[in-house]
Order: C-alpha cells, then sequence, then structure tokens
C-alpha cells in the first residue's frame, strides 16, 4: 500500500483537509484500498485537538466529516513510514528535510506540486482569515487530489504489469 502523509503547521486546517479531500476523491475512484493517507503538523501546538471549527464547517458543506481528525506533529518515524509527505506550503518542506533522516524513503514534495496550472506555490494558510480562504483551500485540495489520483493509477498500473 502506498502511504502519503499530507503537512502542515498545527494539522488542524490545510493538511487534514487535504487528508480528507484525497481520501474522498480515492474512495470515489474505487481506489481507497491502494492508498493510505494521513496527516501531521510541524509543530506540537495544536496536538490532541480537533480540526479547526472553520474547517470542519466548510469541508461538511462539501459532504466532508472532519470530525473523527486529531492533530499530531510529524514524528521520525513518519519519514520511514510513508512514501510521500506532501507540504502545504515552502516554511514545511524546509522543515521537513531539515529533520529527515539519513536513510528515509519517504519522497518530499509541495502538495500544490500536483495542481499545476493554478498559479499557486503553496497552499494558503486561512487561518488568520475568513471563510472564502476555508473554501480556496478545500479547492485547491481538491485540484491536487485530482492529480495524485493519476500518479496512484499510473503506480497501479506499474504493479499490475
Amino acid at each position: 500500500m502506498y502511504k502519503i502523509l499530507m503537512v502542515c503547521t498545527g494539522n488542524i486546517c490545510r493538511s487534514p483537509t487535504a487528508e480528507y479531500v484525497l481520501r474522498a476523491q480515492l474512495a470515489a475512484a474505487g481506489l481507497g484500498d491502494a492508498v493510505s493517507v494521513a496527516s501531521a503538523g510541524t509543530h506540537d501546538y495544536h496536538i490532541g485537538e480537533a480540526a479547526d471549527p472553520r474547517t470542519i464547517k466548510a469541508a461538511r458543506r462539501r459532504g466532508l466529516d472532519l470530525g473523527p481528525h486529531i492533530a499530531r506533529q510529524v514524528m521520525p518515524a513518519d519519514f520511514s513510514a510513508y512514501d510521500l509527505m506532501l507540504a502545504a506550503d515552502d516554511t514545511h518542506l524546509r522543515h521537513l528535510a531539515s529533520r529527515r533522516p539519513a536513510r528515509a524513503r519517504a519522497e518530499l514534495k509541495l502538495l500544490l506540486d500536483y495542481a499545476p496550472g493554478q498559479g499557486l506555490r503553496e497552499l494558503p494558510d486561512p487561518y488568520f482569515g475568513g471563510a472564502e480562504g476555508f473554501e480556496l483551500v478545500l479547492d485547491l485540495c481538491a485540484l491536487s487530489s485530482a492529480g495524485l489520483l493519476e500518479i496512484v493509477r499510473q503506480l497501479r498500473l506499474q504493479l499490475a504489469s
């Protein structure tokens, strides 16, 4: 099974949104058994907390239930447990790269690397803004997830041949 970890700062807005959007798209495409998706934060600000209420509300309007989410921090073992770690922005990517053990298997990339052509490199942080920021994050996560679905399909074809 291919394993993906979504990463943002506190694991209450962007990374859980990315996690649950990708899970839903994988399930809808019949690929939920091919990929394990989780999320974590680079910092310990919100360990043990639920997703931000605004994140939950925005996701719920799109049929996603983030209620089960509990924030956690990236751990050293994650770098070996996951195949791909997707950072919300360059700060997270640098953080991950600086803490990545030498023999870790995880590939580090930006989430929006999988949503080319939409004009942004980083997933904007909605935390200090209004409801429209959470909607934008959902839209961008949906675009990235569509790109990731193509990668998963390619991997399955490679494994089948």
